[in-house]
């Protein structure tokens, strides 16, 4: 039932015969479940490796709730523009494999569970919550507004590392913001706005044709591609220093190496218009990677 292997990891899913499966695939749950290990790896360093079991759970549940709210209204959102573009008219809401009402249901679920698990990991993430909410649901109208979205959805990805820097000292956010790795949310929001910046030129055209902004449609292709390897290849470089800050080992270096390594080729890699979805899937990997050094680090 699950992906069997990379070639099944798509961003737009495929209709479903079980509900459950066709709504976990609607919510992108195989993206959700990739990038989640990047959460741990900042409350890790954060805390310097004393991470609890309570604050281990409660962060995974609003991650993924807040990945259920901002996934589902992002669908909601886009749903006539979806319909519109030849790339994603296949969309389970535009198909009506998921109703309309079903994926407000599936907003409200992600809203209340994250809600949850602010308020279970103290006053500052329940604090923060609904800015937290506001940044996510506002990215889809980002295009409608702006050239620069890619920009906007980088900054919803920096929420991660940063939010579980914050549930660690939920108490103080001057001690969360002190120990909070800026390399690595720095580097987190590079590197989902470049990855985004590439994948943007499959909709140019429509996108040009429609009057939404992007890099590519605003700026052109030339532009597109300088913007996207800068973002990558810096990316790339905020997490290799990241590590190096830490003073670890050399089993954690060479995860982020290779994490690293496969940023850089897939902004290479992207370069090639007929490449662009193999280098998007690539990117799945990246956060794992980076996480996995983190880890390897407290760990080994």
């Amino acid at each position: 039932m699950f992906p069997s292997s990379w070639a099944d990891v798509r961003w737009d899913p495929e209709a479903a015969s079980s509900a459950l499966w066709r709504y976990l695939k609607f919510v992108r749950i195989e993206h959700t479940l990739f990038a989640l290990p990047m959460a741990y790896a900042a409350a890790l360093e954060a805390s310097g490796g004393s991470l609890t079991l309570w604050q281990a759970v409660w962060i995974a549940a609003a991650f993924v709730g807040l990945r259920i709210a901002g996934m589902s209204y992002n669908n909601i959102a886009d749903r006539e523009i979806d319909a519109l573009n030849p790339r994603t008219k296949g969309r389970m809401l535009v198909t009506g494999a998921v109703s309309l009402r079903g994926a407000y249901a599936t907003f409200a679920v992600g809203v209340a569970l994250f809600e949850l698990s602010a308020a279970m990991l103290g006053p500052w993430p329940l604090y923060l919550s609904l800015p937290y909410l506001a940044v996510t649901v506002t990215y889809p109208y980002a295009k409608r507004l702006h050239c620069l979205p890619h920009l906007h959805l980088g900054a919803v990805y920096a929420l991660v590392p940063l939010g579980a820097s914050i549930a660690v000292y939920s108490n103080d956010i001057r001690v969360a913001v002190l120990h909070t790795p800026w390399l690595l949310v720095l580097g987190s929001a590079l590197w989902v706005a470049g990855f985004d910046t590439f994948y943007s030129k499959m909709d140019l055209d429509f996108d040009r044709r429609m009057g939404l902004g992007s890099i590519p449609a605003c700026y052109g292709e030339r532009a597109a591609r300088a913007s996207w390897v800068f973002l990558l290849v810096a990316s790339a470089a905020l997490y290799l220093w990241n590590y190096l800050s830490l003073g670890g080992g050399l089993p954690g270096l060479a995860l982020t190496a290779l994490g690293s390594a496969v940023e850089v080729w897939s902004a290479i890699t992207a370069l090639d218009e007929k490449r662009i979805p193999e280098a998007f899937n690539a990117n799945l990997s990246v956060g794992l990677l980076i996480a996995a050094g983190v880890l390897a680090n407290y760990l080994l």
